[in-house]
């Protein structure tokens, strides 16, 4: 029989990961969402067991600075996976707080499990070279041919555990001081900063002042922040630039002019 969501359940907007094939609240308040199969590369950021692994094994359900929401079960069958998650109530938050937490997380001792992500930003630049690269945006050419020395850059940081999409549409409870986090689908060990990066897309703070708020290595952060930050960006506005509505994208390259140009200089 194929799988259907119930006619009872409330559809929510969240949960848009390549995997997720909805996302529903039903009548007792517990949430459901539906995986669909995919990549089945279990390294690949869009692996679709990923959300999964990550709710059954517990793995980030007592970690400092950010967890997982508990699971109430994992269903598998034929046409994909169901998981049953407790309601996240969502919270407000500064991004000062959200650097914070995330800089928590990122000290937090985690087993690297073998279906962890590990080259998000590589497996992303990848796509888009098929895609035809940035074509769209030569003025970011220099940026765009020295990114093999920046992937190596990455290779080099400190891994540290990473939620992968450190957006604060997926940065959403409260349990304290800590955050409780949805949509786990990119978790993995990833470079020191990679969080930190993903947020300072999404805000609009200084990057000095989420790196004061964060903590940890400061160096190794700020540059994985910077070189996450300027490719993703740049990545999505070549991108945006092919569809009907572009979006704020080509807007947010001008905000982070300052971090785009720091990730092109080469270190020494």
């Amino acid at each position: 029989m194929t799988w259907r969501p119930s006619p009872e359940w409330y559809p929510l907007t969240t949960g848009t990961g390549q995997a997720t094939g909805g996302v529903w609240l039903t009548n007792d308040g517990v949430v459901v969402k539906r995986l669909v199969s995919g990549v089945e590369n279990a390294r690949h950021h869009a692996y679709w067991r990923r959300q999964a692994l990550v709710a059954s094994s517990g793995l980030v359900t007592t970690t400092p600075g950010l967890r997982s929401p508990a699971c109430l079960g994992v269903e598998e069958d034929p046409d994909g996976i169901t998981l049953r998650l407790a309601r996240v109530e969502a919270a407000t938050w500064s991004p000062q707080a959200l650097a914070a937490a995330l800089g928590r997380f990122a000290g937090a001792e985690v087993d690297e499990p073998t279906w962890g992500a590990r080259e998000v930003l590589r497996d992303r630049l990848r796509t888009v070279e098929r895609r035809g690269g940035w074509s769209a945006l030569p003025q970011y050419e220099a940026l765009w041919v020295r990114r093999d020395a920046a992937l190596a850059e990455l290779d080099a940081l400190p891994r540290v555990p990473t939620h992968g999409d450190a957006h604060p549409v997926n940065l959403l409870g409260r349990d304290g001081d800590d955050v409780l986090a949805i949509d786990w689908e990119q978790f993995g060990l990833g470079p020191a900063g990679f969080d930190l990066g993903y947020l300072l897309l999404a805000v609009d703070t200084p990057l000095n002042e989420l790196l004061d708020a964060h903590g940890g290595q400061t160096d190794a952060v700020r540059r994985g922040a910077v070189l996450v930050a300027a490719y993703t960006a740049v990545s999505r506005a070549a991108w945006a630039l092919t569809q009907p509505d572009p979006g704020d994208h080509l807007e947010r390259l001008e905000t982070l002019s300052d971090v785009i140009d720091e990730a092109a200089a080469a270190r020494g």
